[in-house]
């Protein structure tokens, strides 16, 4: 259950950065080249079946690019 759990977590993350990239009018590899992070990472943390957990470091580069706060990609509630 708790894994469970944890996956779905990661998944709404993921989501959750797809969101805000669009939101932008961002291609993944536009939020992966302002990122130095590679196009294939990005879609690996938006895949929506996709439980890729990604580093503290990165979900702070991410909403620094997108200009949110990054508690907005880390509130799984909402």
């Amino acid at each position: 259950m708790l894994e469970s759990q944890y996956k779905m977590n990661l998944i709404k993350i993921g989501l959750k950065i797809a969101y805000y990239r669009k939101l932008q009018g961002m291609t993944q590899e536009e939020l992966a080249e302002a990122c130095a992070l590679s196009p294939g990472y990005i879609a690996q943390l938006e895949g929506p079946n996709s439980y890729f957990c990604p580093s503290l470091k990165t979900l702070f580069v991410i909403s620094e690019v997108l200009n949110i706060p990054v508690m907005k990609l880390m509130d799984i509630d909402d």
